[in-house]
């Protein structure tokens, strides 16, 4: 007794001293899923290595039973080294002088990838020793789930996820037979059965999985020989979707998370990011913009835009976190304020004429006095002596630390060395489009103000907390009673108005020099802010709120209350075989895009646009439009139509038989 009791000391303390090196698993990044779970980013580590983590939830259930099967099928009763293994393979060797079969446990392959070392009889022992320690650390699911973030797969690619999405564009959740095969031979040799760069190699190794597979009665011969039968897959890029959001999420997930499920709508997200694109673009080569849209109910983030596109200057800031000024855009809450005190009401009348307050001297952007008007006025008309007069009132030290009270950081330029003065009332302050958004949110859910959510967990968390009282149910509602009365932009309804809802509570800002435009609106139970100005900060010349951001704003509710659906989950793109096409071969092409007598909007024309990809189903087809023949497209060998102008074409496509097929389409900007 003694003697075991001494062994386990020795063996624990040298656990202790001596353990396994971890690291290179926890180098490994989460994928974040929109709400309804599609892929919206991970993030590469070093040297560029796609290691995504793996979640046994999110995998295909019978693709692990099959690799556990093929790989090591005393996994689920071991302790990380199968002694059965082990001398079956050291009787092979021995009788035919060389190694045969390898004893290698998951656990042990696992090990290896943790630790890669030369293969030596040296390096199999440690291997053997490590496969123990991570025995008694890990659960059988947490070491195959550790196996499957760090097996190989060619290239840069590390984890089934990675693979799953990159050659077959989906995640590992659904298989074909064909795809599991693939996924289990390649880690052995990955380089050299890489199916884009050695297809004979990968469809070889592919055969030998399946037949091993058939040997141990998991499949049937008919049903392999189907699977061979499935195209080989070429790489694909990953998605990048919502890339400042997602990759924040990312970054700050716990250790160990695989899967971060965030608020954020894929399908919402698509439409605004070429929108905020389009507007930086229209402002000029220096200027970027930003969108956010909050669900109130829950602050649920449904999107978020932080730049004009990673092309644009300054597009990897997110300029949702970066501090701006915000211009009019808090006047709102100073109204608020002063209604929940019971300083005003919204018929107080109020002097806007030229008024010195001590030594600061507003005046209004126009430069032309209104006099006597009511707040209800000065608000929906932005004037700016009657909002300092108010501020005036309420206190601008008393206006800082409410909202400070609800969470929402102001920053001044002076603050270490002089009290809080009137100019907060114009933007004399900076403020994250973010806290931005949690005021709003505050005035569209009774006057509470909660932190935002960007994950679904924290929604709903959000959902179930009390907040913080910014101001009273009545004062939030009188003030958005009077961003409903504000003039729309020329020519403008926003979606809600046409359907039937109430209108949109909206407030724009400018900030001095024209280097912030700010819109946010309230509308539909969502607050959407907006944004467009230079990300170094740089003075634009005349472009307001009202101009640059408003139109993106009511762009942003026409497209929020347009019906759309989320990106739906990928599924494996090729069907079996002997369903591989509907359409009988005698009947020539089959046209499937553009559908005859679709209305297609593009981004851009000309030869530099990113065009429209045809797609018909046949072999070796000609298309044409308007009668001139389209050229394939030498890097990706899909033909791509980049429409001159808008209007109305004819697309034909036609198959070596001289058979064809037309559409005629409309395309708009």
């Amino acid at each position: 007794m003694i003697i075991l009791l001494a062994l386990e000391v020795v063996l624990l303390t040298a656990d202790l001293l001596f353990p396994p090196d971890l690291s290179r698993g926890e180098r490994s990044s989460p994928v974040v899923v929109d709400r309804r779970g599609a892929w919206l980013r991970a993030l590469p580590v070093e040297n560029g290595r796609w290691r995504i983590r793996a979640d046994l939830k999110r995998t295909d259930k019978t693709f692990l039973r099959r690799l556990v099967a093929i790989e090591d099928g005393r996994f689920w009763t071991h302790g990380g080294v199968d002694p059965l293994a082990v001398i079956r393979a050291g009787g092979s060797a021995a009788i035919r002088g060389r190694v045969v079969s390898g004893a290698s446990t998951l656990t042990m392959q696992t090990a290896r990838l943790l630790e890669p070392r030369p293969r030596t009889l040296g390096a199999k022992l440690i291997e053997m020793i490590r496969a123990v320690q991570l025995e008694v650390r890990y659960s059988k699911r947490e070491i195959l789930a550790l196996y499957l973030t760090l097996a190989p797969y060619g290239g840069n690619l590390e984890g089934v996820r990675a693979a799953s999405l990159s050659y077959f564009g989906h995640e590992p959740e659904t298989l074909t037979l064909g795809e599991q095969a693939l996924l289990i031979a390649l880690p052995q040799s990955p380089e050299a059965r890489r199916p884009d760069r050695r297809p004979g190699a990968a469809r070889a190794a592919r055969r030998l999985v399946l037949q091993r597979m058939v040997a141990a009665r998991q499949v049937t011969q008919r049903e392999a020989e189907e699977a061979e039968s499935e195209p080989l897959p070429s790489r694909a890029p990953f998605p990048a979707r919502a890339w400042h959001a997602a990759g924040e999420l990312a970054r700050g997930a716990p250790a160990g998370q695989a899967t971060v499920v965030s608020t954020l709508d894929a399908g919402l997200q698509a439409r605004l990011e070429p929108l905020a694109a389009a507007y930086a673009r229209e402002q000029g080569p220096e200027a970027t913009a930003a969108i956010m849209v909050v669900e109130i109910e829950g602050r649920a983030v449904r999107a978020l835009v932080g730049s004009g596109g990673l092309d644009r200057s300054g597009g990897w800031i997110d300029m949702t976190r970066a501090l701006r000024s915000p211009g009019s855009a808090l006047k709102p809450f100073i109204y608020a304020f002063a209604f929940d005190d019971g300083v005003a009401a919204p018929d107080t009348e109020m002097q806007d004429v030229a008024t010195r307050f001590n030594d600061y001297q507003p005046e209004d952007f126009d430069r032309v006095f209104r006099g006597k008007v009511t707040a209800r006025e000065a608000l929906s008309h932005s004037l700016n002596v009657p909002a300092v007069a108010m501020m005036e009132r309420i206190g601008p030290a008393n206006f800082l630390a409410r909202m400070e009270s609800a969470g929402v950081r102001l920053v001044r330029p002076q603050a270490k060395t002089r009290a809080p003065g009137l100019a907060l009332a114009l933007g004399g302050e900076g403020i994250t489009l973010r806290d931005l958004a949690v005021l709003y949110c505050a005035l569209g859910d009774e006057g509470i103000a909660k932190p935002l959510a960007f994950t679904e967990a924290d929604a709903a968390r959000r959902g179930r907390s009390r907040g913080a009282r910014l101001v009273r149910p009545e004062a939030a509602r009188q003030v958005l009673d009077i961003l409903r009365e504000a003039p729309a932009p020329k020519g403008r309804i926003p979606g809600a108005l046409i359907q039937g809802g109430g209108g949109m509570a909206y407030k724009t800002g400018t900030s001095y020099g024209f280097r912030d435009a700010v819109a946010a609106g309230v509308v539909g139970g969502y607050v959407i802010i907006v944004w467009t100005g230079r990300a170094d900060g740089g003075a634009r010349g005349g472009l307001t709120g009202r101009e640059a951001a408003l139109p993106m704003l009511f762009d942003t509710a026409d497209i929020l209350s347009a019906p759309h659906t989320a990106a739906p989950r990928i599924n494996p793109r090729a069907a079996p075989a002997a369903l591989a096409t509907l359409d009988r071969p005698d009947r020539g092409p089959n046209l499937i895009f553009p559908p005859n007598g679709a209305t297609v909007q593009v981004e851009a024309f000309g030869p530099s646009s990113r065009g429209l990809v045809l797609a018909a189903s046949g072999e070796g087809l000609s298309w044409y439009v308007d009668g001139r023949p389209l050229i394939v497209d030498p890097v990706s060998g899909r033909t791509i139509w980049r429409p001159a102008a808008p209007g109305f074409y004819e697309v034909i496509v036609v198959d070596p038989q001289g058979r064809e097929a037309r559409a005629k389409v409309r395309v708009k900007g």
